[in-house]
Parts: C-alpha cells; sequence; structure tokens
C-alpha cells in the first residue's frame, strides 16, 4: 500500500491519524515481517490490523546460481491460474551483481501477451498480472535486499501492460516514506503500447528502455506483433516530444539475430531512426540515450540464431562512430536460464 492508502486504513479502523505513517515506516523503513513487530502502535490496535491485513511477504521457493554469481529466484505471486482454479502461479527473478552494482530484473506478469518470436516468456502465454504487493515481495524478500543497488522490470511480463501496478510500485521504491530510492536507480522497459507509454511518461521520472530490436517496421512486427499496433515511428516520435537533458535516460535494447538484424545497413537504419531524439537528449547521447547490443540465446521451435561476435563489434563500432553510445551487453547467468528472453515459469507450476 501507498501512504494514502495506508493512512485510509488506519482511519477506517478509527486509529490516530498518524498511524498511517508509523505503519509506512515499519514496513518500508525497518522492513519488518508481522503486523506485531510495529511495536509503537497500541497491541490493541495491531490487534486490529492483523484481523484484516497481513505484511504479505512470501520467501522465494527455489533459486538456481549460476556460475557468474547470477542468482534467480522463484517467487509465489497471489495471481490465481483461472484455467483451473487448481494451480499456484509463480514468477522468476534475477539477481545479478558486477562489481560495485547489484542490479535485480523483476517481472509484473505471469507470462505475457506480447508474443515476441525470440522471448520464452511469450511461449507461455498470459496467465495474470502482478499486484503491487507481488511485484514489490520480489524486491522486499531478496535474500540480498541490501545490496541492491539498481532494479530493472525486464522480467516476466509488459510493464505496460500492468501499469497501475508498476507505477504503484515504482512509487513506493522511490518515495520518502518508502524505499526512498532515487528514480535513475529503476529501468522500466516496453515494447510500447499508445497511451499506457505516454502516461508513464508523464507519471515517473524513472529511466525508460525501449524493446527496439529492428529499425524497420515489416521487420520489427514479425519479431514483435506490438508492432502493428503502436510502431518504433509513433515510439520515437513520441519520445521525442519529453525532455531527457536531465537525470532520466532512455535506453534501446537490441537482441542481435545472426542473418537477420546484423548488418551494417541496419546500423545505419537505428541512426536515422534515432536522429529526431537528438533534441530530447540535449546532444548528451552519451549520458542520457544508448543502445545496449544483446546476444541472442537460442529457444525451441525459433527459426533465430545468435548474431556471430564480429558482426555484433561492427555494429556497436558504426553506431558509436556515429554519435550514438553503444555497447554489447554482458550475457549472465545463460547457464541457469536466467539471461534475456529466457525466463518462464510454466513448467513450474504447482498444483496445491
Amino acid at each position: 500500500m501507498r501512504l494514502d492508502e495506508l493512512k485510509e486504513v488506519a482511519s477506517s479502523l478509527r486509529m490516530p491519524a498518524f498511524t498511517g505513517a508509523q505503519m509506512a515506516k515499519w514496513i518500508y523503513g525497518q522492513r519488518v515481517r508481522s503486523i506485531d513487530e510495529m511495536t509503537n502502535i497500541s497491541k490493541a490496535n495491531r490487534e486490529k490490523l492483523a484481523e484484516k491485513f497481513v505484511i504479505g511477504c512470501m520467501q522465494p521457493i527455489d533459486s538456481q546460481h549460476s556460475a557468474d554469481g547470477t542468482i534467480k529466484y522463484l517467487f509465489p505471486v497471489s495471481t490465481i491460474n483461472k484455467g483451473n482454479g487448481k494451480g499456484k502461479l509463480f514468477v522468476e527473478t534475477v539477481y545479478i551483481p558486477d562489481g560495485n552494482r547489484a542490479t535485480l530484473c523483476v517481472s509484473c506478469q505471469v507470462g505475457c501477451k506480447m508474443n515476441c518470436l525470440f522471448c520464452q516468456t511469450g511461449k507461455q502465454g498470459f496467465e495474470g498480472n502482478l499486484t503491487v504487493a507481488d511485484i514489490l515481495n520480489q524486491v522486499y524478500s531478496l535474500p540480498e535486499a541490501d545490496k541492491l543497488t539498481n532494479i530493472v522490470f525486464m522480467g516476466q511480463g509488459e510493464p505496460m501492460d500492468n501499469l497501475d501496478a508498476v507505477l504503484a510500485s515504482t512509487e513506493i521504491l522511490t518515495a520518502p516514506y518508502g524505499w526512498a530510492w532515487s528514480p535513475k536507480r529503476i529501468t522500466v522497459s516496453s515494447v510500447g503500447i499508445k497511451s499506457k507509454l505516454k502516461r508513464f511518461l508523464e507519471e515517473s521520472e524513472c529511466h525508460m528502455a525501449i524493446s527496439l530490436h529492428s529499425p524497420y517496421p515489416d521487420q520489427r512486427s514479425q519479431l514483435m506483433p506490438a508492432e502493428r499496433a503502436m510502431s518504433i515511428k509513433e515510439i520515437i516520435e513520441l519520445l521525442s516530444k519529453y525532455d531527457f537533458t536531465h537525470q532520466r535516460r532512455i535506453s534501446f535494447e537490441y537482441i542481435v539475430f545472426g542473418g537477420t538484424n546484423d548488418t551494417l545497413a541496419h546500423a545505419q537504419a537505428i541512426v536515422d531512426l534515432l536522429q529526431p531524439l537528438d533534441k530530447a537528449v540535449g546532444g548528451k547521447w552519451d549520458s542520457q540515450c544508448r543502445v545496449n547490443l544483446i546476444r541472442f540465446h537460442q529457444i525451441p521451435d525459433v527459426p533465430l540464431k545468435g548474431a556471430d561476435e564480429k558482426r555484433m563489434e561492427q555494429m556497436r563500432d558504426y553506431l558509436n562512430k556515429h554519435g550514438i553510445t553503444t555497447t554489447i551487453r554482458a550475457s549472465r547467468g545463460q547457464d541457469i536460464y536466467a539471461a534475456c528472453g529466457l525466463l518462464s515459469t510454466d513448467r513450474k507450476k504447482l498444483n496445491q
């Protein structure tokens, strides 16, 4: 719950007005696990709260450790499988330590509606939106929570397709009453959804990452059906209307497929495509706008393959030469199926 919601709870139970702020401090500041730990709230009021509410933290039920230090956790969620009503669902969350940085890749849905050709989550199908509690629990109940420096909404699901919960989650993570993180420590990704993307840009100060994967609309629509609803050109046009010259950053995720989107012609088209953003980032491509080239890890029944390292380097060098800061993202957790596009919990659905 956000602060205003906690205050409403206190009011509805006829508690002092300041009790809502006390609860926020205990939950998000002290990260208590039970209502009974809120010791500056009277015992009688704690009992009232406990009759109707829980803190809501749920520990991960499984974990897999990669040779590179990446850890993939399996978290239970409150979303119920409406197909048969018998199964409890789970999501995967990835913890990525890297020197002084520690990034958490969180999920916002069980499965995904976007059905991108290259993504294992899309093959799972869509099974439900995560609640705010489901999203925050991946952070709250992470064993390494105190080590985190960054959070990316790049796990299972499309954040713009569960925008209310994502906005509430990022508010709690960044608000003074919550975790009090800087918005620049959080990046939210999207394939691009009309109205939702605009709303996110206006209501959040977190960084934005756009799934690009091809600068050509026809090819992008084959890789990402969402292109047909909101084209990459429309996305760039929308982004160009916003100011990214201060703290907020925009990045473009580009999975490189061998023989598909790995040519210098693609690199040139990316330069042309992103040109309208020059004003939005104030020419600060190095700090405010960048392209991340990502290695593809093959998934079953998908006619795509990874690109040759040399081709990726040629694309990177071309884009950098033409003023667009571009890096090849290090692939992490591939041995435990935790790398980009590999998350799926359909095989781990448990009956209870």
